[in-house]
């Protein structure tokens, strides 16, 4: 029953968004209405730990999250709560808006440490980061932007793909991070935050 569900919302997320193109404007003015800016922030950049800057994301993706959120296919509190209730048509136009906005780093960023950015480095060349979210790491389509993302997040999610406690849309991230220590994840999450 799960798969079927999420076949459903890959499929809806697929014929929605190449129909019309979402204007950022609605989706600035339903952001604000529904208060999105309180955890990721009024740009899109989070001042919050473990809450996810959307600035400069894919629409893609943030289109498959809500979606996913919305059908309570993916777990997050408060996110699933929060959807509900939002048409198509409103998660295009609030993917929209994120997308339109510059990514920034967060303002309580960790200072850069350069021996984790070198670990870091080698270890997203050697687990080969750059192939699905690109060599600089702003995304594609479905695949999120994870340069100069909230480092904290990146951990938490990093771990989740590990331990299988989080799961995409497909089994990739859990098999890319499988047997990857804490300390290799801590690393990776550093070099991704700075850059």
């Amino acid at each position: 029953m799960r798969g079927t569900l999420l076949a459903a919302a890959l499929l809806a997320a697929a014929l929605v968004l190449p129909a019309r193109a979402a204007e950022p404007a609605r989706g600035e003015a339903l952001a604000g209405e529904r208060g999105c800016g309180a955890c990721h922030g009024a740009k899109g950049v989070s001042a919050q730990p473990n809450i996810p800057s959307l600035a400069g994301q894919q629409p893609e993706f943030v289109t498959l999250q809500l979606i996913l959120f919305r059908e309570r296919l993916r777990d997050a509190p408060p996110m699933p709560d929060i959807a509900q209730g939002l048409a198509d048509e409103q998660v295009e136009a609030l993917a929209a808006f994120y997308a339109s906005l510059p990514p920034a780093p967060p303002a309580d960023r960790a200072p850069k440490r350069d021996a984790a950015v070198q670990e870091g480095a080698a270890l997203a060349q050697r687990l080969r980061c750059g192939i699905c979210h690109l060599p600089d790491y702003r995304g594609q389509n479905q695949v999120p932007r994870i340069a100069g993302q909230r480092e904290e997040f990146l951990v938490h999610a990093l771990v989740g793909y590990r331990d299988s406690t989080r799961h995409g849309t497909d089994t990739n991230m859990n098999a890319v991070m499988y047997g990857v220590s804490d300390a290799e994840i801590a690393a990776i999450a550093h070099y991704m935050a700075h850059q």
